[in-house]
């Protein structure tokens, strides 16, 4: 198992265990069984950033502190340079590169996502995520199917999709060639915020 992976299960299980929550409390919050849970908590799989996200809110951390042990600390500003964006792989070849994780807080979480084109995804079900909050995606290059729940959308260059991400989604790039795009997940308002 790829080092990387190994120290950030390491990082959530301590997490856990310094809060007290059980793994079947952890599951719970992230949406999947309790050995599924176990399974990415001892470095068995490969965790999915839907997992990331759910378990760094449960944790009430930033998901970039279960990333790389580091906690973001600019409040003013911070510049990504291209290429320099912290790397997120989850999904075979899809790339998350985070263009906004030095800045805390953030309200929304910026990726630049390269979807390779995969010849063996084109006639399977998409399979679909769910996170609190909505998001946003807009498309840089190459075409895109996007699955929300019963409906199917193609999304092409300069196009752009915002949806509630608490509803089953899904995408692939399509067309014979990668995708890039730009995804900015908002995060949930805390209740009695304004």
């Amino acid at each position: 198992m790829e080092t990387r992976i190994i120290e950030i299960a390491e990082r959530i299980r301590g997490l856990r265990e310094l809060l007290d929550f059980t793994p079947a409390e952890m599951a719970e919050a992230a949406g999947i069984s309790e050995k599924e849970y176990m399974a990415c908590e001892n470095a068995e799989t490969d965790f999915s950033f839907t997992f990331l996200y759910k378990c760094a809110a449960k944790l009430g951390v930033d998901m970039v502190e279960l990333l790389t042990g580091e906690n973001p600390h600019l409040s003013f500003y911070s510049i990504i340079r291209s290429g320099k964006g912290l790397d997120i792989k989850r999904r075979p070849g899809l790339k998350y590169e985070h263009l906004g994780y030095l800045f805390k807080p953030r309200l929304a979480e910026p990726f630049l996502v390269h979807a390779p084109y995969l010849e063996e995804e084109q006639d399977q079900p998409i399979p679909l995520s769910y996170h609190e909050g909505q998001e946003f995606d807009y498309i840089l290059s190459g075409s895109l199917k996007v699955q929300l729940e019963g409906h199917t959308e193609i999304l092409n260059e300069g196009d752009a999709i915002y949806y509630d991400s608490s509803r089953g989604h899904g995408m692939i790039a399509v067309g014979g060639k990668p995708c890039q795009f730009i995804a900015m997940i908002l995060k949930k308002p805390k209740e009695g915020a304004d």
